[in-house]
């Protein structure tokens, strides 16, 4: 088998990021049985299902391992102005657990370790591997474009004293875009001085201390950003994926009956009629914007599968729902309430389109099989890859690129029937160019193809280097 070597995975326990930091350990397992690996599990109580999850799929795989680290009480949300500052601050208040534990992985000798593998949140941890002789690798779980805006952020912040940005600021010119981006589709977090913007930039100083970024995208999408990572300055970037969980690992909060009922509702519907909205775990919308869906999919005259999640505050579906759409639509549309089985829909030969908010897992999942996206981010780096998608690669239709949730804004049903019926359109160009990037994705990850042949890379640097 030849000399065995260990990696040490520290994900994030957001589901977002977990999903396709696990699978990308899995990848590295099928690919090389010299490697062992050890996820450190790090509590948080706000991502119930995390643990969950995690259990799941290492349980299932002989060669990781999972090391439970002590809870440790989240610090008061109301201490911090933006999420990012608050999960950064929760993240290194773990930091004294997580030294204790690999000082005790290293120290048990098993296995030579190799690297840490550190999600985007867990950049402070690579001075854990500088203390204990480890290179650290960073596995990004978004795209090129994002990336290109983490590794520009210092030299900007350096060159305006530090200032965040504003609404008013020009387009800024980003690695891995060919088009000026506006300030409209940056993430939220950049315009938050004292919250998103302080953590963003505390991150970003520590993108090129990295031995390497392990980037879940694959060339043949983003080959312009790749390229121009290789400045001489970048570490070197591995593109790896499409990364999917392409079996879609059963969410705790999905009843099974009500996945049946989905499922056999799909069934019973036409090739590449439906159309498909989900809009993540934070795509919650209020009543009135409820209504304005409701509107738009009715006008629209298309066949559609939505998953609704109202806002708690908000009575049950049928109580936000314009008087009369549930009769209206029967047969035509289904709600399911709160969440849905994304990836065996998409997958479903009745699904012709997706109005998404616009996550990278949700953007792959759509590629991977052949399905056209409506654009209406919501948080985080969304915009951005609503930007990306639209604008720079055309593989999505526009509704909204610079939507923010909770910005007052409102998206009306005549946007949203336009949108829908210009997604199931079935000669749109959009479509042919998402079935073709759909096959160059499967490729990709395939003997011979460009992921195949960076995972390939990254092993051989990480083991040569370590040794």
């Amino acid at each position: 088998m030849g000399q065995v070597a260990e990696l040490i995975f520290i994900p994030i326990p957001g589901m977002g990021h977990l999903v396709s930091t696990l699978e990308f350990a899995k990848c590295l397992l099928d690919r090389d049985d010299r490697l062992l690996i050890k996820v450190l599990s790090i509590k948080f109580p706000a991502s119930p299902f995390a643990d969950a999850y995690t259990r799941s799929l290492t349980t299932s795989h002989a060669r990781i391992q999972l090391i439970d680290l002590p809870q440790v009480d989240p610090p008061p949300s109301e201490s911090f102005k933006s999420p990012q500052a608050n999960i950064c601050a929760f993240i290194e208040s773990n930091i004294p657990n997580v030294k204790h534990a690999v000082t005790k992985i290293l120290s048990s000798g098993s296995a030579r370790v190799a690297a840490l593998v550190l999600d985007f949140f867990c950049l402070s941890m690579i001075d854990i591997g500088g203390e204990l002789g480890l290179p650290s690798y960073l596995f990004f779980t978004s795209n090129a474009g994002f990336l290109g805006l983490m590794l520009c952020l210092p030299t900007r912040h350096n060159q305006v004293n530090g200032a965040e940005f504003s609404d008013e600021d020009p387009p800024l010119l980003i690695p891995g875009f060919v088009n000026p981006v506006p300030a409209a589709v940056l993430p939220s977090a950049v315009f938050n001085k004292d919250g998103g913007y302080a953590a963003y930039i505390k991150l970003a100083q520590r993108f090129r201390d990295a031995k390497g970024i392990i980037v879940n995208t694959f060339t043949e999408l983003e080959q312009h950003g790749l390229r121009s990572f290789s400045d001489g300055q970048t570490p070197p970037v591995y593109a790896v994926g499409p990364v999917l969980d392409l079996k879609g690992q059963p969410n705790p909060g999905l009843d099974r009956a009500q996945h049946d009922s989905i499922m056999k509702w799909l069934d019973d519907q036409p090739p590449s009629s439906v159309v498909f909205l989900c809009f993540g775990s934070r795509g919650i919308f209020g009543a009135t914007q409820v209504k304005e869906i409701a509107f738009g999919l009715e006008r629209s005259g298309q066949r559609f599968l939505w998953s609704l999640r109202p806002a708690a505050s908000l009575p049950s579906d049928d109580d936000i729902l314009p008087e009369g759409f549930l009769e209206r639509i029967e047969g035509k549309g289904m709600i399911c309430g709160g969440w849905a089985p994304q990836v065996e829909v998409l997958a479903h030969k009745a699904v012709g389109g997706f109005v998404s908010h616009c996550g990278w897992n949700s953007i792959l999942e759509s590629l991977w099989h052949g399905v056209p996206i409506v654009t209406w981010p919501i948080y985080a780096e969304q915009q951005l890859n609503a930007f990306k998608m639209v604008r720079e690669l055309g593989l999505a239709m526009e509704m909204r690129l610079d939507y923010r949730n909770g910005g007052g804004d409102l998206v009306m049903a005549d946007e949203i029937e336009r949108a829908v019926r210009g997604v199931m359109d079935g000669g749109s160009e959009v479509r042919k160019k998402v079935k073709e990037m759909g096959e160059k994705a499967r490729k990709a990850v395939m003997e011979g193809g460009s992921s195949f042949a960076s995972i390939g890379q990254f092993i051989d640097d990480m083991i040569i280097g370590s040794s």
